[in-house]
């Protein structure tokens, strides 16, 4: 099976849209979608309804619960928690109806699916090899895709030695079928890897063959629309450099 995951979408309409349809092009049999659909962008009930159109498996992130109450912003940095309460107070009833439900982990194909880790699904960052490690000691599954740091890249460990790392660019393609693996697909809708381009990925489940993917969209659009609902500047900024 051909699986596109996607991560990290933050209400960017334009970049999430032009990603599926790429991944249409490319034949996909499914679309995971590891959450945060909402926040920081303008477009939050578009992206919550083409997700739920869309995607075969659907994770809530610690957005989308804060978004609809089941999460504290206590935590949330300044920006993070203006754009929350801003989609809190935007949000439909049919997109607050099908964001309530949402968990945080999955299995799917025996992949394990996390929208931050497999020790904590809806908060930790996978962002050092250390971290690597522990979160591979307790996941159940070889292979786990995580989202939530907005970085693509991938942490790997095979024969008992220590899981190494490294970020992952358009074109990569990584074997995973055989060790330990943890990928991310980075973020369609705000990356913050220096790359602008919304980042995603797909794997094939038949071969166990990953392949990190950017794709170019409309950036004014997104910008226009945060810039339209309100929401701080330096959120719309940040899109065309992949801060």
């Amino acid at each position: 099976m051909l699986a596109a995951v996607v991560s990290d979408i933050h209400a960017n309409v334009q970049a999430f849209s032009t990603v599926l349809a790429e991944a249409d092009a490319l034949g996909v049999d499914e679309v995971w979608c590891l959450g945060d659909v909402v926040g920081y962008g303008g477009d939050p009930d578009a992206c919550v309804a083409l997700a739920v159109e869309r995607c075969d498996l659907l994770l809530g992130g610690n957005h989308d619960l804060a978004a609809v109450g089941r999460l504290s912003i206590e935590d949330f940095s300044p920006r993070a928690r203006e754009s929350t309460e801003w989609t809190a107070r935007t949000l439909s009833a049919a997109s607050v109806q099908a964001l309530m439900p949402l968990q945080s982990l999955a299995e799917r194909d025996a992949v394990g699916l996390y929208h931050g880790s497999p020790r904590h699904p809806v908060w930790e960052y996978v962002i050092t090899a250390a971290l690597a490690d522990l979160c591979l000691n307790s996941a159940a599954q070889r292979v786990c895709i995580v989202g939530h740091s907005h970085v693509a890249g991938a942490f790997g460990r095979r024969g008992g030695q220590p899981a190494t790392g490294a970020i992952r660019h358009h074109g990569t393609v990584t074997d995973v079928s055989g060790g330990e693996w943890l990928l991310n697909p980075g973020s369609v809708g705000q990356p913050r890897d220096g790359d602008p381009r919304a980042a995603w990925l797909t794997l094939d489940t038949s071969t166990w063959e990953a392949t990190w993917r950017r794709s170019a969209y409309d950036i004014a659009g997104a910008q226009a629309a945060i810039r339209a609902a309100g929401l701080p500047d330096s959120l719309a900024d940040r899109l065309q450099y992949g801060q």
